[in-house]
């Protein structure tokens, strides 16, 4: 990685002394305003985010993890930091969270932030959006960064990704719902064209294409608000649709919430396959049938791979797939 710009760098770029940079830094009132706006300007010009903890960052010494997760209000990545949390606990490290919501600025702010704070490394599953700014500020952060679950993409190469094997969870759950003897097996949510979204319905797409069975694919919100609202538009415009392979757990939720209004017989009448295994999946009316990341094991491989790159340098590949599990429950009709 290449070298971080230091207050060395700005003072140069902004025709001013080294020390006049860190009184703007602290936020002194003796600078004038135009000094102050250059010396800002410099800042944004070179890529320079101000580290409250240099010293203690360059040694690895600081115990912070910045955890940044793209939404935490699904159940899915809570259970993930929960766990990563204990399992960094375990090497004597703690975990600074912060939650996007997924908006890229935030995001940026967020991570700018926590690299002002002296945390010693990331591990953030991105927000989409704006890709160029975030990958600008972890580039310039210089910090053992790696990326969960989702990649943000450019050329020439990106920070290390850990992820579940989404091409083989599809496959499985198609493989599972062509052998309980569906004749028509739908794709439900995720955003259009996210890499995510594409990962997750690779593997439905091949096994229906070995099979010759036409695809449907009803992209959205991965929300249970959506699942409920796609499964009567399902009902209405396609009532062939026998199985349902969702995005997420929250979608494939959200389409068994609706079907007892909608006259259908989940498990029987259609049979419906969530994505991730959260908790709440084992207590729904029927238990869904999940593709499962095994969140405990994935969580404790991110844990163990950024504490290597910080203590010993030890970089993670380039790119790693955890695996997956079909966890058939009653929603397919087990």
């Amino acid at each position: 990685m290449k070298s971080r710009p230091t207050i060395l760098d700005v003072a140069k770029q902004a025709g001013v002394s080294k020390s006049t940079v860190s009184l703007v830094l602290q936020g002194a009132s003796s600078v004038k305003d135009e000094t102050r706006s250059s010396v800002r300007q410099a800042m944004a010009d070179i890529g320079y985010v101000y580290n409250r903890s240099a010293a203690t960052l360059r040694s690895s010494t600081s115990g912070l993890i910045g955890l940044v997760i793209n939404d935490l209000r699904n159940p899915f990545f809570t259970e993930f930091a929960a766990r990563f949390q204990m399992e960094l606990a375990k090497a004597g490290f703690a975990t600074v969270l912060a939650n996007t919501d997924e908006d890229p600025k935030l995001q940026s702010q967020m991570i700018s932030s926590l690299v002002e704070h002296g945390v010693s490394g990331f591990i953030i599953s991105p927000a989409y959006g704006e890709e160029a700014t975030t990958l600008a500020v972890l580039d310039a952060a210089n910090t053992p960064t790696l990326q969960v679950f989702r990649t943000l993409e450019r050329e020439g190469g990106t920070f290390p990704l850990l992820a579940p094997d989404y091409l083989t969870g599809g496959r499985l759950a198609a493989e599972h719902l062509l052998e309980k003897g569906c004749k028509k097996i739908a794709f439900l949510g995720g955003l259009e064209g996210r890499p995510v979204t594409r990962e997750r319905m690779a593997g439905y797409l091949s096994v229906l294409e070995e099979v010759g069975q036409e695809p449907l694919i009803l992209t959205g919100q991965s929300t249970r608000a959506f699942g409920k609202s796609m499964a009567a538009q399902m009902r209405k415009d396609h009532p062939d649709v026998d199985g349902v392979i969702c995005f997420n757990d929250l979608v494939a939720l959200g389409v068994l919430a609706a079907c007892p209004d909608l006259g259908i017989k989940a498990g029987r009448d259609l049979r419906v396959v969530g994505f991730d295994d959260i908790e709440d999946g084992q207590d729904s009316y029927p238990p869904l049938t999940t593709v499962s990341s095994n969140i405990p094991d994935f969580a404790a491989s991110a844990a163990r791979q950024i504490v290597d790159w910080i203590k010993d340098g030890v970089a993670p590949p380039p790119e790693a797939r955890s695996p997956v599990r079909l966890v058939i429950r009653a929603s397919s009709g087990a």
